[in-house]
């Protein structure tokens, strides 16, 4: 597996290939479905963002609350599908990618090659296995979403797979 430090510019999210699996370490965000809908109809609005999307990754994760001694509680990656009405205008907004599991629809895929992204795979059930890899959680954005506000994680060695690379590549439709 292929160490990557977090955020990415557009010039290293062109270097992955669909499949690489990868441990991501750095900062990322959570970001659900509400949070996806005011991530966007603030673009749309030409409103405050309150998370610079600029060369960050989204992870499509409602963490649950924080066991005694933990930084956080479960948190696995949820559907990716429920989230693709808005990522084109993320992705545009200079989003470097998202994680998520399960496949994208056609527009998502032609966004992430049209802004040279990633779509990256996390393993759908292993939420307190991923926990034990964020070392530091805080939540920064509507906090009235509950486990959908946007939270900034600090991940170390946060295991992933290139499930789109930036040049449209697919692995669900490649491999699966």
């Amino acid at each position: 597996m292929k160490r990557v430090y977090l955020p990415l510019t557009k010039k290293a999210r062109s270097k992955f290939r669909a499949g690489e699996e990868l441990l991501l370490r750095g900062r990322l965000y959570t970001a659900r479905d509400m949070a996806h809908k005011r991530l966007y109809q603030a673009i749309k609005l030409n409103k405050y963002l309150p998370i610079d999307l600029t060369d960050n990754i989204l992870y499509y994760c409602g963490p649950t609350p924080a066991p005694p001694r933990a930084v956080i509680g479960s948190c696995g990656p949820t559907t990716s599908k429920r989230m693709d009405l808005f990522t084109p205008v993320l992705l545009k907004s200079g989003l470097a990618g998202s994680i998520g599991k399960g496949r994208r629809s056609d527009e998502v895929i032609e966004a992430v090659k049209r802004y040279g992204c990633l779509y990256l795979a996390a393993i759908g059930g292993a939420g307190a296995y991923l926990s034990e890899k964020v070392k530091e959680a805080r939540q920064i954005a509507y906090e009235d979403l509950g486990p959908e506000a946007i939270y900034e994680l600090r991940v170390e060695d946060f295991p992933v797979i290139v499930a789109i690379d930036a040049a449209g590549n697919n692995l669900f439709k490649e491999r699966l």
